[in-house]
């Protein structure tokens, strides 16, 4: 299959180095404004096209996926366009801007039949497709509470010196959108559907348009009540999800990817205060542990798109993290909790993010 990649910054290379690993891809053109970032990008993985914009590259080439790696800002357009010229296209996360965007270009893709996946690497690995069959079939028990951390740590001076970041016009959203939306969509991959949200947003420290935290609590369908805390103000830096259920506790905590390693399985005990009880065999991790990140997702996405199956799930309902981040700035700024039925087609809220956000930094002297 012949690829482009459009944005050739620090995530690219991510892509890059995958598809440089598989005898059956060849990436053969990348497009970057900037010529100094493009062609170094280009020489080190030796690709020949080169070009300052996708509609440039889409012009001269023809090409079976294009991988979007460029601010969130653009990936509304730039997907329309790549899928509008009969290619699929692998999209960074977050997908688009809002769930009318997302609409927008699912709809394109069906239209001209073909694929669309983005970029949610944390669904990816053994051990949490090993997890996440344990509580879809019951397993370990009915899921009651959890607890979503994306501790992180963005400093003002370099993270958000880059022009687009902070800024709702061209990042759509703060740490929520940019950095928790990975573990709020492990956390919906492990639980599946929502049903409510109660939330709230700030500005504590950094200077931007945007939050620099936020917390929110999600009921899920199955009832489930998840506590969730987002900030880049974090600086022994973490990201945790547990699940409790009625026969265990399910835990995971790394920083941005995770293997075996970063889970665990903790039986309920036999009484109050007692010892764990003996964990089924079941629960075992798989021996054969693969980490989760690019390599699989992309190696699962372009098994696919070769046999032309639909994607798979680790690539598959980019609506439901997006409902997410959507419903808590939407309950952040509307003051009340925000339903399933909030964001149904034809709402308003479906638009974009509402921007209440509590402004809660010192004021200058």
């Amino acid at each position: 299959m012949k690829v482009a990649i459009v944005g050739t910054g620090a995530i690219a290379h991510a892509h890059a180095t995958v598809l440089a690993a598989d005898p059956l891809a060849s990436v053969v053109a990348v497009a970057d404004p900037s010529p100094a970032v493009r062609d170094a990008f280009a020489d080190k993985f030796e690709v020949p096209g080169r070009y300052d914009s996708l509609d440039d590259l889409l012009a001269a080439e023809s090409v079976d996926v294009v991988h979007l790696c460029t601010p969130p800002g653009l990936h509304k357009d730039q997907a329309i366009a790549a899928l509008r010229a009969g290619a699929h296209v692998v999209c960074e996360k977050p997908p688009v801007l809002s769930l009318a965007d997302l609409d927008a270009v699912l709809e394109v893709a069906r239209e001209v039949g073909r694929e669309y996946a983005v970029v949610f690497q944390q669904r990816t690995g053994t051990a949490v497709g090993h997890v996440q069959k344990l509580l879809a079939d019951g397993t370990l028990g009915r899921p009651l509470v959890g607890v979503c951390h994306t501790l992180w740590y963005r400093k003002q001076e370099d993270y958000y010196a880059v022009p687009w970041r902070g800024k709702w016009a061209t990042e759509g959203g703060g740490p929520l959108l940019g950095l928790g939306i990975h573990q709020l969509d492990l956390l919906g991959f492990l639980l599946g559907e929502w049903a409510e949200v109660d939330a709230r947003a700030f500005r504590l420290d950094r200077d931007l348009e945007t939050e620099d935290t936020s917390t929110a609590v999600i009921r899920f369908a199955n009832d489930a009540i998840v506590s969730v805390l987002t900030t880049a103000l974090a600086p022994r830096q973490t990201s945790y999800v547990r699940v409790d259920t009625t026969l265990g506790t399910v835990e995971v905590e790394h920083l941005y990817g995770h293997d075996a390693r970063a889970w665990r399985l903790t039986p309920a005990p036999d009484r109050t205060g007692g010892e764990p009880s003996e964990a089924p065999s079941s629960w075992t991790l798989p021996a054969d542990d693969e980490p989760s990140g690019h390599t699989p997702l992309l190696r699962a996405v372009y098994a696919a798109l070769r046999a032309g199956e639909p994607l798979p799930p680790v690539a598959a309902e980019p609506h439901r993290s997006l409902e997410l981040v959507t419903a808590i700035y939407a309950s952040a700024s509307l003051g009340r909790p925000v339903t399933k039925a909030d964001l149904a087609p034809g709402s308003e809220l479906r638009n974009g993010f509402l921007h209440g956000i509590e402004d809660l930094r010192p004021t200058p002297a």
